[in-house]
């Protein structure tokens, strides 16, 4: 394929991404299932006043509002900037001031070393060349600041929720990696090589629910979450894959549902944790 040809490949795949997180409604998912994420990933790396942060693939600004609640001077980017009203909305209740960028995670428009801490919260791994985003990461920070990112497991709730649909969709583009294996330690490991130090791994959950059955919180996901939408929307023209997606998906809501009382929905969902600094070398 010649240069040009892969450019305009790449922007095509660039743009279906962010038509695809502008889809549903996101900015409720994040607020209503994940609440906490983004402050745990501050928390964890220790964001304070007067550090120079980065919030990659930042959505509603998840980890990036609370990071600049401590007073750090914060910059939200994510290549979907219709996520951004919504963030800004949320700043500003909080009382809180941060900026607002677009950008794509595998080639930030940001100068070398230009941030104390650089963080994502389930975003940058939904970029679809990983080594290419682990080495903006790792560019964009200091010699000797802080990598921050949360990533959904393979075999934890969201993890499977993808596994369930990739029977459904269409091939990957050429060079693509499955989103959860940035919650595999070691393809983390391997993607950061000796660029970084001091690398914390710690795997947690996240309890998500849902004030409905787990057929109530199927349609939930149909509505709201751009993966999801797009799965369907790409079955759409044929009724027995959609009555297939249905059932495998409702059957792993029904079996991973762990709600005590009946007709709610409630799933401990696996995330990796990973700290690190980027190596003075």
């Amino acid at each position: 394929m010649s240069t040009t040809a892969h450019q305009t490949t790449d922007q095509q795949l660039k743009a279906k991404h962010r038509a695809l997180w502008a889809s549903g409604d996101y900015p409720s998912v994040a607020n209503e299932l994940i609440p906490t994420l983004g402050a745990t990933l501050v928390e964890a790396t220790g964001v304070h006043a007067g550090q120079r942060v980065l919030d990659v693939g930042a959505g509603t600004g998840n980890a990036a509002i609370p990071a600049a609640a401590t007073g750090a001077s914060v910059v939200a980017s994510d290549l979907t900037p219709e996520l951004f009203d919504a963030g800004r909305g949320i700043a500003a209740q909080r009382g809180v001031e941060l900026e607002w960028v677009e950008a794509d995670a595998e080639a930030l428009p940001f100068p070398d070393a230009g941030f104390d801490v650089v963080l994502s919260c389930v975003g940058a791994m939904f970029a679809p060349h990983h080594q290419a985003v682990a080495d903006e990461l790792i560019r964009v920070t200091r010699p000797g600041g802080t990598i921050g990112m949360i990533n959904w497991t393979p075999p934890g709730f969201i993890g499977q929720l993808f596994a369930t649909m990739k029977p459904y969709t269409p091939p990957p583009p050429p060079g693509a990696s499955p989103a959860p294996l940035w919650g595999d330690e070691e393809h983390v490991r391997a993607l950061f090589g000796d660029r970084i130090t001091d690398i914390d791994v710690q795997r947690r959950t996240v309890v998500m629910e849902h004030p409905g059955d787990p057929a109530s919180f199927r349609e939930y996901w149909k509505r709201t979450y751009g993966p999801t939408i797009a799965v369907y929307k790409h079955n759409a023209s044929d009724p027995d894959q959609v009555a297939a997606l249905d059932r495998d998906f409702l059957e792993l809501l029904t079996t991973r549902n762990e709600a005590d009382t009946p007709g709610r929905a409630s799933y401990h969902a696996e995330y990796l944790l990973v700290t690190a600094r980027h190596s003075h070398t």
